[in-house]
C-alpha cells in the first residue's frame, strides 16, 4: 500500500490541477486607496461626525473571497483613511439591512475566535517586500485582535500592539473608529517624503460568513499573502524618533501551602517589582529588556488528557517571548486541518525558559531581545537568566538566529541555542529555508545538530515538507528523520528515534453536484497516511493511515467529519496512556471518529468528537465535548467534558475511566474591564485547579489585575495517598509609558 501512495497521489494532482481554474495570480495592476493628511486630532468614539472624515477618499467597492470568489459582495464596506503627525486613522463602515440584529460576537476576549465574530482586519506591508504583515482586527464591539504575519506561514498571534478602537452599532450596521500610533507601526525611513504600503482589509460578515476584502486574494490563502495586497498611498508618516516603551509593575502575592511537609512554608506573603523596556532604535531594529520578569496574569494552560505517544504542545502565552517569536520560532508542524503530518519540530520554543515540564513557573531574573528585520536580512538574540528553583540551579539562555530573504519568497536561515547550567550546556545550530516555487508550491526545511557537553550525546533532527496548495486541493509530503540521542532541551519535537513519511491530501469540491447549496459550502474528504521506523534499528514501528471520506463544510460555519484508521504498531518499550500499562509487542486496531460543530458564532453552540474502536488489544471509547452559551456579548459561559473509557486494554486487561471537566466562564462590562474564572477537574489525579482573574486596562496596555489561583492534588507519601492543597491571591498593576 504504502508504494502506491506516491503514484496515487501523483494522479489526483493530476487529475484536480486541470479543473483548477479558480487560482488566479496577483494583479500587476494592484488596488489603491489614498490618505488624505490633516493638522487635527480627532476623537476616537466611533462616530464618524468629524468634518476631517468628509475630506477622505472612500474605498473602492470590495470583491468577496467566500462564499462565491470574485462576485460582488452583497454588503457594502467603506473605508476612509487620514493621518496627522501622531497617528494614521481608519474610518470603516460596515453596512448592514439587518443593523444591529445581525451582528455576532460571542465574547469580549483579546485576540478573539475569528470565526465566531463579526470583524474588519487591517493588513500592512509597509517594507512593500510582499512577505511581512502587521495586522489589527476589531469586531463589532471594538474588541482587538492584532498579530504580526510572515510568509503568510509563522504568525505571532499573541502580540499586542499599542493601538485604540472604538465602534457604534446602527441600525444600517456598525461602524469601527481605529487610531494607530505611528510608532506603534513599522515603516521605511526614505528620501522620499510620500511612502506606498502594501495594504488590505477584509470583512467577515459573520451572518453569512460573507469574506470580503479591497484586495481579492484566493480563498484558500488569508489577507496577510501580502502579494495579493493593494496599495495604501500618499502616506507621510513622521521620521522616527525615540520610540521607548517602559512598563514596570508592582505585584504583592498571599500563599497558602497545605500538605506540603517541610518542603514549603504553611503561609507568606511576597511582594516585588520588574518590568519591561522595549526600545525600537530605528524602523529596523527593536531591543527589549526585562527585569524580575513576572506572568501572574497570563492565561492558565488548558489540562489535556493524551493517548497518543506524541508529546503535547502548549502554546506560548506570555508577552515578553510573543513578540517577533515568527523570527526566533520556525518549525514544521500539522496545520489545523491536519496537514502536513503529526510531527511537530520547533528548534526554539520559549516555553522551554521560566516554565518546568509540568507547567510551573521558574523566576526569571531578566533578560533581553534585540531583533534587526528588513526585506533582506534578519537577525537577532534573546538572552535570559533563570533562578533556581526546588532542585533545578540558576540557568542561562541564549538563542541567536539569523535569515535571508532572496528572490520572490526564498529564505534561508540558521538558529543557535545554548542552554548553560553548571555541569555543562545542551549546544543547537540549524539550519532551515522556505522556498515559494510559485504561488501554489512550497518547501519548508529544518535539520537540527543539538550536543549535550556533560554527557557527549550527539543528535540529529531533520523535516523537509512539501506543500502544493489551490482551491480545489491540498497535497503535501513530510519527511522527518529524528535520531534517539536528539535532545534539543530549548526545542520542541514530538517524536524522538523515529524516521517518518507522512503524504496526504485533502480535496475542496463545490461543484455542481454538491447537494444542499443553501447551506452546504464544501465537500472536502482526505487521506493523511502516517508511516514511521525506528531511526536507531531501521525497524518498522507505526503506520496509520486516516481515511476522511466524509468532511462537509456549512456555509454557517458547522462542519462535519467522519473518519476510519486502520493503526499498526510495533511497541519496543512500556507505553502508559494515563496510567494503562501497554507491553512491548505489534498491535493492530482500528479507529473511527465522528467531529462536529454547531454554527461557532450562535448564542449556543456546540463543538464534539467521539473516537471508538480497538485499541491495544482491547477497546477504547473517547468523547470530547465543548458548550458555549453567550447570550450577550459580554457573558460567555462554557462547559467541556473529556472522556476515556478503556476496556480490557494492555497487559493486565484494564478496564477504567478518566474524566477531565472544565467550566470557562467570562464577564465583560466592556472590552477593558473583564472577570474570568477557569475550574479543571481531572479524575485522573483527582487534580482540582482554579483561575480566577480580574482585569482592568485602565489605559491602553496599562493593567491592573486582581488573581486568585488554587490547587489540589492527590500524591502518594510514604504509601499514603495525601490532598496538596496552594492559595494564591495576586494582586499586579503594571503601566505602559511611550517616550
Amino acid at each position: 500500500m504504502i508504494k502506491k501512495l506516491p503514484f496515487l497521489l501523483l494522479f489526483l494532482f493530476s487529475y484536480t490541477f486541470a479543473q483548477d481554474v479558480k487560482f488566479f495570480k496577483p494583479d500587476s495592476v494592484r488596488r489603491q486607496l489614498k490618505a488624505v493628511r490633516i493638522s487635527t486630532s480627532l476623537t476616537i468614539d466611533g462616530v464618524l461626525n468629524e468634518p476631517e472624515w468628509n475630506l477622505a477618499s472612500v474605498s473602492s467597492s470590495f470583491i468577496q473571497v467566500e462564499p462565491y470568489q470574485g462576485k460582488a459582495p452583497n454588503y457594502e464596506t467603506q473605508v476612509k483613511v487620514l493621518y496627522n503627525q501622531k497617528y494614521l486613522y481608519f474610518g470603516i463602515i460596515s453596512k448592514d439591512p439587518l443593523g444591529k440584529t445581525a451582528i455576532r460576537a460571542t465574547d469580549f476576549i483579546r485576540d478573539f475566535d475569528y470565526t465566531k465574530h463579526d470583524l474588519v482586519s487591517l493588513s500592512f506591508d509597509a517594507f512593500n517586500d510582499k512577505r511581512n504583515a502587521i495586522v489589527f482586527a476589531t469586531n463589532a464591539y471594538g474588541v482587538q485582535r492584532d498579530l504580526l504575519s510572515f510568509d503568510d506561514l509563522y504568525y505571532d498571534i499573541d502580540w499586542n500592539g499599542l493601538w485604540t478602537v472604538r465602534t457604534t452599532r446602527k441600525d444600517s450596521g456598525w461602524v469601527a473608529e481605529i487610531a494607530i500610533p505611528w510608532k506603534t507601526l513599522r515603516y521605511p525611513q526614505t528620501a522620499d517624503s510620500i511612502q506606498s504600503w502594501g495594504f488590505n482589509i477584509y470583512r467577515n460578515r459573520r451572518l453569512t460568513n460573507e469574506i470580503s476584502a479591497f484586495s481579492p486574494f484566493p480563498r484558500v490563502f488569508s489577507a496577510t499573502h501580502m502579494d495579493y495586497a493593494g496599495v495604501l498611498t500618499n502616506l507621510r508618516p513622521p521620521t522616527p524618533a525615540t520610540n521607548i516603551q517602559v512598563v514596570p509593575y508592582f505585584l504583592t502575592s498571599y500563599n497558602h501551602y497545605s500538605n506540603f511537609g517541610t518542603t514549603q512554608t504553611p503561609q507568606n506573603t511576597t511582594a516585588k517589582v520588574g518590568g519591561d523596556l522595549k526600545w525600537a532604535i530605528n524602523s529596523n531594529a527593536v531591543l527589549d529588556l526585562t527585569a524580575n520578569t513576572d506572568f501572574a496574569q497570563a492565561d492558565a494552560d488548558i489540562q489535556v488528557n493524551n493517548i497518543t505517544r506524541l508529546s503535547v504542545f502548549f502554546p506560548e502565552k506570555r508577552q515578553f517571548f510573543l513578540e517577533n517569536a515568527s523570527l526566533f520560532g520556525v518549525g514544521v508542524g500539522p496545520t489545523p486541518d491536519g496537514a502536513g503530518g503529526s510531527m511537530r519540530y520547533q528548534p526554539f520554543f520559549s516555553r522551554s525558559i521560566g516554565l518546568d515540564t509540568n507547567g510551573t513557573p521558574i523566576p526569571i531574573i531578566g533578560g533581553g531581545r534585540f531583533v534587526y528585520r528588513s526585506s533582506k536580512l534578519n537577525f537577532g538574540a534573546i538572552g535570559i537568566r533563570q533562578g533556581s528553583n526546588n532542585n533545578l540551579p540558576g540557568t542561562n539562555f541564549f538563542v541567536g538566529r539569523a535569515s535571508e530573504n532572496f528572490g520572490d519568497q526564498n529564505r534561508i536561515g540558521g538558529l543557535v541555542s545554548i542552554k548553560n547550567q553548571p555541569g555543562g550546556s545542551n549546544i543547537e545550530t540549524t539550519a532551515d529555508g522556505f522556498f515559494r516555487l510559485g504561488e501554489s508550491n512550497s518547501v519548508n526545511a529544518i535539520f537540527t545538530h543539538a550536543y549535550t557537553t556533560n554527557t557527549g550525546k550527539q543528535g540529529f533532527g531533520g523535516i523537509v515538507q512539501y506543500y502544493n496548495t489551490t482551491n480545489h486541493y491540498k497535497i503535501w509530503w513530510t519527511e522527518s528523520v529524528i535520531s534517539k540521542n536528539f535532545d534539543p532541551q530549548m526545542g520542541f519535537v514530538s517524536r524522538k528515534d523515529v524516521i517518518g513519511t507522512t503524504p496526504g491530501m485533502n480535496y475542496y469540491y463545490r461543484g455542481k453536484l454538491l447537494p444542499f447549496k443553501n447551506v452546504l459550502l464544501a465537500f472536502e474528504p482526505g487521506f493523511l497516511p502516517e508511516l514511521y521506523y525506528t531511526a536507531s534499528t531501521g525497524k518498522f514501528a507505526e503506520m496509520d493511515l486516516p481515511v476522511w471520506p466524509i468532511w462537509l463544510n456549512f456555509k454557517s460555519g458547522a462542519f462535519f467529519g467522519y473518519n476510519i484508521t486502520p493503526v499498526r504498531q510495533h511497541l519496543t518499550e512500556a507505553f502508559q496512556p494515563l496510567g494503562v500499562t501497554i507491553a512491548p509487542g505489534d498491535y493492530s486496531y482500528l479507529e473511527q471518529i465522528i467531529y462536529f460543530t454547531t454554527d461557532p458564532s450562535k448564542i449556543i453552540n456546540l463543538f464534539g468528537s467521539y473516537q471508538t474502536g480497538t485499541y491495544f488489544n482491547g477497546r477504547l471509547n473517547s468523547g470530547d465535548y465543548k458548550l458555549q452559551f453567550a447570550p450577550i456579548p459580554y457573558i460567555s459561559l462554557t462547559g467541556e467534558f473529556n472522556r476515556n473509557h478503556f476496556e480490557g486494554v494492555g497487559e493486565q486487561k484494564t478496564t477504567t475511566s478518566v474524566n477531565l471537566y472544565i467550566l470557562m466562564a467570562r464577564f465583560a462590562l466592556n472590552p477593558r474591564l473583564q472577570l474570568t474564572a477557569l475550574y479543571q477537574k481531572n479524575s485522573l489525579n483527582n487534580a482540582d485547579n482554579y483561575n480566577i482573574r480580574l482585569s482592568w486596562e485602565f489605559l491602553p496596555l496599562s493593567y491592573v489585575y486582581i488573581i486568585y489561583n488554587r490547587g489540589v492534588n492527590s500524591v502518594i507519601n510514604n504509601m499514603v495517598i495525601q490532598t496538596q492543597a496552594e492559595d494564591h491571591i495576586i494582586a499586579k498593576i503594571s503601566y505602559l509609558q511611550q517616550f
